[in-house]
This record gives structure tokens, C-alpha cells and sequence, in this order.
């Protein structure tokens, strides 16, 4: 078998190296307006980080009600954990953590945002992966690197960015989408989205449920999307959107321990107002949001004729205001300034099964904590020859336990070549304490510091023809990372832990003819301090064919030294996942689909002692109607 892998190993590598072509996050990253990075529009040759983009297009092929699936495979360095066909759930039985160059998303230190605003909570502060479904998106954004200037603590990683649909002429679009296949999976989600002169509205809905390849696995969830805008004249424009999800999820467990009885009742939403104007040179925003969370927990028990007699619950959220205006103060010139606020807070406790009481509750200082921060940001970019750029922002971010950080970053883009670019950036991440970590279970420490982290990066990005290439090297060191060791023979969470990473990261596309696209990407990762979740390589190849009415779309994911444990029992997966999306267009308003994944039927696990599922298929139909 190992021989077989090596083989294989190396046909893939020398596949993606000989055949390389166009995808929709590459061959537009030469060029490509995007937003993450700079708070305003602008195109991603002056920008000195690494922004991949994936546009609508590539995430609707996919035919995944999620968009994580497809981050991992387009962006290299971008692993997420999963544990079943459909739902990640949270817990001690959650996946869903999003690892970005061996910087964890489970632990908060990677920030997802949804149109800017961060989306995590007060208690546990990470995002939670069940909320970020593709029929909102518009486009996604993924930044690798400390974006904590622009966007403060949680963003020490990385930032996905996830902005939403919205429909800029008069009309009315209707969008259905239907599903089912393996394990009992169902899939259902609708738009619609109306224009009608300033006004403008996106509705949106989801369902989704699945028994899964284990028993005791169920998962159901269902959400919807609202955004409604108005174009107030030429210059200004308001929205407000909200977005809610809640899942049910029951959980067996790890094949190590198993657990009965456990489950999961989980609701998650946001709300946004926002009024923005964009001028010739100067543009900006004015924001307020709130993310909303409700959890209920059974833990279960650990033999399966005892039943629990209380269940977690906790309440937390967190609210903010964002304030930024950008402006060309002279030729070639941006500079970008901000205020924001956050207030986070949260209750959690434990209550009667039957009764419903409040029997402990779970925070050791009060049963509700509240903190504040606030920040002041500017960011430099120059233009100083028109091969030439240079960018320099800095941070000060007051939290109100952990005190005051100062946050710079300084990058340098240099245009050798027609369509290259060559950047330079070095830049501060942090992420403050959780109240989580402070707070609640007896590992909680009142005393924690913030986490912090230096990435240093140099890229080539070059675009010739249809042809599309580039490269990352990357240095990250951090130290201050919390981790949970004895002290005085009792579980402490304490500043003890470091980051040491070198890695690189390249990508490729060639779009050969109208018919035929290749793509690839690879990334290498080197941690001192080894973590879970991070794949030591992780490489894709992917071609997607287009004829008449048929697109089909076939990728093979190859993941090496994947550390399920870490420490005195370390361990590894290894892993080859071929997959296949075929998409038919019957007629103007009806198309149907047929997804295949894990199709070597691969025996793998991500998390350890939960085994995937083998091959699985799906297949359904989309309806679309434009008037």
C-alpha cells in the first residue's frame, strides 16, 4: 500500500507540475478587485499580502451547501477539519476548525467575516463552520497572514471573508436548488433577490439534514438570509442584512470513546446596518452589527444506560461599531482610517433537565462577564513609480481585562515584469483571551496575556497569455499561545505556548481553450511546535470541461503527515480524495447535478476515532428563473 501511495504521490506531483490551468480564485488574482486587505475596492496587484479569491461561479459548481469544502481545496495552506457527510457540529465532538499555515481556527485565531464584520462569539470567540453557507455568498475572500491591523484580535491567522449576494439591475432572480443521496442526505436552498430602481432585496433559505455513516450521527439544520438596500443618490447607499442559522446535531462520540445521549441544539445569527459612500476619492462606511448565539448541550454519559440529568446552556454575543473612511490625498495615494467598538459578553451556566432551573453556574468569576475594546487603525499605501508600491499601517487596541496592543504591519509590491507583481510584507498578529480561557472550567486562568505572532512573506505572482503562476514563502514565529498544562497538579491554561513555522505555497492555472481549464496548488509546512489538524503538504489538482451544455469537474486532493495527535502519541494520516461534479443544463431554467466524493473510497480519518465516510454521492436539480 505505501508503495502504491508513493506512486501515486509522485504521478500527482508530476501531473500538477506539467499540466497546470485556469481556476476561478487564480487566474483572476492578477487584476482582481477585492476588499479584505484594504477595507475599500481595490485591485489585488497593489495589495502586499495574499488574497485568493472564489468567485459565485466556482462556489455553485460545487454543489456544496458550505463553503469551507471549497476554501480548503482552492486555497493552498487552508485546511478544515470534518468528521461526517454533512455538519460539523461544536463541542468536544466539533469540526469545522479552519487551519491556515498551522494557525488555528479552532482556538480563534483565524477571523471569518461576513461583509467586514467579525463572527464570533463572546464565550468561546470562534466562529462555528455551520453558519457560513454558499447560497449568501457572493464572493469569498481568503487572506493568509496577520490581518490584524484592518481587523484587530482573532485575525493573527488569516481572515476568510465571505461577501454576499447582491443584485445591481432592475429584475427579479429566483434561485432553487434540491438534493439528496448517501446516508440519507437531503439538501434544499432558495433565493430570490428583486431590483426595483434604489431598492433592492435578497431572501434566502436552507435545509439540510443527513443520518450520516455512523450511528447516533443525525444532523439537521435550517437558516435563512435577509439583506434589504436602498441607493439613497450616486454617492451613498444603505443595507441592512441578517443572517440565522440553528442545527440540531446528536453525537456518538470517538470510536476510542464513545459517548450516549449526547446532543446538540445550536443557534447562530447576525444583524447588520450600514450606510456607505463612495466618491471619486474617498470612500468609506458607518456599522453597527450584532452575532447572537444560543447553545443547549447534552454531554451524554460514557455507558449506555445512564442518562444525564442537566444540560449546558450558555447565551453570548457580540456587538459592534464600525467607523473607516478611505481617501486619495494626492496622485497614487490611499490612506485608510477607523474607529471600531466591540462589546462582548456572555452567560453561561447549567440548568435541570426536568425542571429547568438554573443548577450551577459554569463562569467562576460572575455569571455574566462583559468586556469591551476598542481600536484606532490607519493604513498607508503609496504608489511611488508605477512599478513600484509601498504600504504601512499601524493598530492600538484597548481591551478592557487584557489592556492595550499595538498592532503594524509595512509591505513593498514591485512590478519587474508586465502582469508580475513581486511583494514583500511583514506584519503582527494577536488574538486576546476568551472568556472561555479565563473564565469558565477549572483550567481557566484570570491572569492570561494576549497571543501574538510576526508572519513575514515573500510572493511572485506572474500572468502570461492564459497562463497564471505564483509562489509564497512565508516565515511565522509567535509566542504567548495559550495552552492548557499542570500546574500543581491541576489543568492550567497558561502563555507558554510558541509557533515556528516556515512553509510555501504555490499555485498555477492555464486556461488551455474555451472548453478546458486545469488548475493546481500545493503548499509545504514546517512546524517546530507541532498542532493538530495541519497537514504537513496538501496538494490539488483540478480540471473542469466545458461542452455545450455539460460541465464536468474532476480534482484529486492529496493529504501528507495530517497530525490527528500531537505529543508523546503522535499521529498521521495520510490520504488521496478523488471527486467529481458533473452539471447539465436541460433547459434555460432547469439544470441537474451530480456530485461523487472520496470515489477511491479511501478508509482516512481527520479527527481522531472518527473514521469518514467512504464514497459518497449526491445528486439534484437547480432551478433558476431571471424576469
Amino acid at each position: 500500500m505505501k508503495i502504491l501511495q508513493s506512486i501515486l504521490t509522485v504521478a500527482f506531483l508530476g501531473i500538477s507540475y506539467s499540466v497546470v490551468a485556469q481556476t476561478d480564485s487564480v487566474s483572476r488574482n492578477v487584476g482582481e478587485v477585492v476588499i479584505t486587505g484594504s477595507r475599500n475596492a481595490v485591485d489585488v496587484r497593489h495589495l502586499p499580502m495574499t488574497v485568493t479569491v472564489i468567485g459565485q461561479e466556482k462556489l455553485e459548481m460545487q454543489n456544496r451547501q458550505s463553503i469551507l469544502p471549497t476554501v480548503m481545496q482552492q486555497v493552498p495552506g487552508v485546511f478544515v477539519t470534518s468528521r461526517a457527510v454533512l455538519g460539523y457540529g461544536v463541542s468536544g465532538g466539533g469540526s469545522g476548525a479552519v487551519n491556515m499555515r498551522g494557525i488555528s481556527g479552532a482556538a480563534g485565531q483565524l477571523l471569518v467575516l461576513i461583509d467586514g464584520h467579525p463572527q464570533y462569539q463572546g464565550i468561546f470567540g470562534h466562529p462555528i463552520a455551520d453558519s457560513y453557507q454558499t447560497m449568501m455568498a457572493e464572493k469569498v475572500e481568503v487572506l493568509r497572514g496577520p490581518a490584524s491591523v484592518l481587523y484587530g484580535s482573532n485575525a493573527m491567522g488569516g481572515v476568510i471573508s465571505i461577501v454576499t449576494r447582491s443584485i445591481e439591475t432592475d429584475g427579479v432572480r429566483t434561485n432553487v436548488n434540491i438534493g439528496g443521496g448517501s446516508y440519507g442526505t437531503f439538501m434544499a436552498d432558495a433565493m430570490n433577490q428583486v431590483r426595483n430602481g434604489k431598492f433592492s432585496s435578497t431572501v434566502s433559505a436552507e435545509y439540510g439534514r443527513s443520518d450520516n455513516h455512523r450511528p447516533h450521527m443525525q444532523f439537521e439544520q435550517y437558516g435563512g438570509y435577509l439583506k434589504l438596500g436602498c441607493d439613497i443618490d450616486n454617492h451613498w447607499n444603505t443595507f441592512i442584512n441578517a443572517d440565522v442559522t440553528h442545527f440540531d446535531s446528536r453525537y456518538p462520540g470517538s470510536t476510542i470513546e464513545p459517548v450516549y445521549g449526547a446532543e446538540q441544539w445550536i443557534t447562530r445569527g447576525v444583524m447588520t446596518a450600514a450606510i456607505e459612500n463612495n466618491y471619486e476619492r474617498t470612500s468609506g462606511a458607518i456599522s453597527v452589527f450584532s452575532n447572537f448565539g444560543r447553545h443547549k448541550i447534552d454531554d451524554g454519559t460514557k455507558e449506555p444506560t445512564q442518562t444525564t440529568n442537566r444540560y449546558f446552556r450558555s447565551k453570548d454575543a457580540l456587538s459592534g461599531v464600525s467607523v473607516y473612511q478611505s481617501a486619495q490625498l494626492f496622485a497614487g495615494n490611499r490612506i485608510t482610517f477607523g474607529v471600531d467598538y466591540q462589546h462582548i459578553y456572555g452567560n453561561a451556566y447549567y440548568t435541570d433537565k426536568n425542571a429547568g432551573t438554573v443548577l450551577i453556574v459554569a463562569n467562576k468569576q460572575t455569571a455574566r462577564s462583559v468586556r469591551h475594546e476598542e481600536a484606532a487603525y490607519i493604513d498607508f499605501r503609496q504608489h511611488v513609480t508605477n512599478w513600484f508600491t509601498v504600504d504601512f499601517g499601524v493598530r492600538i487596541d484597548h481591551h478592557s481585562v487584557t489592556g492595550t496592543e499595538w498592532i503594524p504591519q509595512v509591505g513593498v509590491v514591485l512590478h519587474p515584469l508586465n502582469n508580475a507583481d513581486l511583494k514583500a510584507m511583514a506584519s503582527k498578529g494577536f488574538r486576546n483571551p476568551t472568556m472561555r480561557e479565563m473564565y469558565l472550567y477549572p483550567p481557566s486562568n484570570e491572569e492570561l496575556k494576549p497571543e501574538s505572532l510576526w508572519n513575514y512573506e515573500l510572493s511572485w505572482r506572474h500572468k502570461f497569455n492564459n497562463f497564471t503562476y505564483g509562489a509564497n514563502l512565508f516565515y511565522i514565529n509567535g509566542d504567548n499561545m495559550i495552552q492548557t498544562v499542570p500546574v500543581d497538579g491541576k489543568p492550567r491554561n497558561v502563555n507558554i505556548g510558541k509557533i515556528n513555522n516556515t512553509g510555501i505555497e504555490m499555485e498555477a492555472a492555464w486556461q488551455i481553450d474555451k472548453h478546458l481549464t486545469i488548475s493546481t496548488n500545493h503548499s509545504l509546512l514546517n512546524m517546530e511546535y507541532k498542532v493538530l489538524a495541519a497537514p504537513t503538504y496538501k496538494g490539488f489538482l483540478g480540471t473542469d470541461y466545458y461542452v455545450g451544455k455539460l460541465t464536468i469537474s474532476v480534482n484529486m486532493q492529496y493529504i501528507d503527515r495530517l497530525y490527528t495527535s500531537v505529543g508523546e502519541n503522535e499521529k498521521t494520516e495520510d490520504f488521496y480524495l478523488l471527486n467529481i461534479n458533473a452539471n447539465y443544463k436541460l433547459a434555460n431554467w432547469l439544470q441537474i447535478w451530480l456530485r461523487g466524493e472520496n470515489l477511491l473510497a479511501q478508509k482516512y480519518e481527520i479527527n481522531l476515532g472518527y473514521p469518514m465516510p467512504k464514497a459518497t454521492f449526491m445528486a439534484g436539480a437547480r432551478f433558476v428563473s431571471n424576469r
